[in-house]
């Protein structure tokens, strides 16, 4: 089992033709994603080789993809000046799944394309993210496919490289899908819906929850997680040597006040049960220990 994106998923690329989308087509394929196709309007009709002796079809919008091959997850790679009218177009195709790589997208432009996304049947993950993977299912975004194998650990971070890091150091369990929600001050999917799906999912046991200073994103998932979560779920906020009031790397991570602040999330979280490390290597050794007792 994993969560939202499994052994079912087609994924087509938009964006498959630029440089990125090749890089990382070759790399979804190579662990053994079902990529079905790219789309690009200017070279509908054409198909791409890859290594493996694998041909993707080029399709010129991306309900023609769905409509000829019955792709439901799209990954986008695509500039940030055109990400909002890719996804708007993949929302309009009624894709299930969007995947948003693109960083910088403007925050008004992803405001816009979440909003028209509400009421649809489509599923935004990021902008400005890796992507999700269900280790020996499916990898759709640019997290690498050889950290970890499968297992039984939901993993669902705003940070990129904290999730390459995670996976690594808990590699010896493995995980049922790993998930980079992104940083950026609005998201499409959150903390809260894949705390929602790991808690249905039959085959994740335990759950590692990255945060990051900026906003309150981790607080609402604390009390989400006290009402709604029986899984152990342990934590890390990344941040907690940021001086106060400045802007960090990414754009969400702003502290003004207690409100935002590492401490103040970890505090949030311990309240709500969860165990949060001070780095994610003390965070990798709670899961550990979680893991070897259950």
């Amino acid at each position: 089992m994993a969560i939202f994106l499994n052994d079912d998923s087609l994924v087509i690329v938009q964006g498959m033709t630029g440089s990125e989308g090749m890089k990382h087509t070759t790399r979804m394929l190579a662990a053994g994603t079902k990529v079905v196709g790219g789309v690009n309007p200017k070279k509908a009709g054409t198909s791409v080789d890859f290594p493996g002796g694998v041909s993707v079809p080029v399709f010129g919008t991306v309900a023609e993809a769905i409509k000829e091959t019955g792709a439901n997850v799209s990954v986008v790679f695509v500039p940030p000046a055109f990400t909002k009218s890719a996804v708007v177009e993949a929302i309009d195709a009624e894709i299930p799944l969007a995947v948003v790589i693109t960083e910088g997208v403007p925050v008004k432009d992803t405001a816009e394309f979440y909003n028209y996304s509400i009421g649809t049947p489509t599923r935004i993950i990021g902008p400005n993210c890796p992507g999700l993977i269900s280790p020996g299912k499916a990898n759709a975004g640019i997290i690498p496919a050889d950290i970890a194998g499968a297992g039984r650990i939901g993993l669902v971070s705003k940070s990129g490289t904290l999730t390459y890091q995670m996976m690594y150091e808990l590699r010896e369990f493995g995980f049922s899908s790993a998930i980079g929600i992104g940083g950026d001050p609005i998201i499409g999917t959150t903390h809260i819906d894949a705390l929602e799906a790991f808690e249905k999912d039959p085959e994740t046991d335990a759950i590692v929850m990255i945060g990051e200073i900026g906003g309150d994103a981790e607080e609402r998932a604390a009390a989400y997680i006290k009402d709604n979560v029986s899984k152990p779920v342990v934590g890390y906020v990344a941040g907690f040597t940021a001086p106060e009031g400045k802007t960090m790397g990414h754009a969400g991570a702003i502290v003004s006040g207690s409100s935002g602040t590492a401490a103040a999330k970890k505090e949030a979280l311990e309240a709500a049960g969860v165990k949060v490390g001070k780095t994610p290597s003390e965070t990798a050794e709670l899961m550990r220990e979680i893991m070897r007792n259950a």
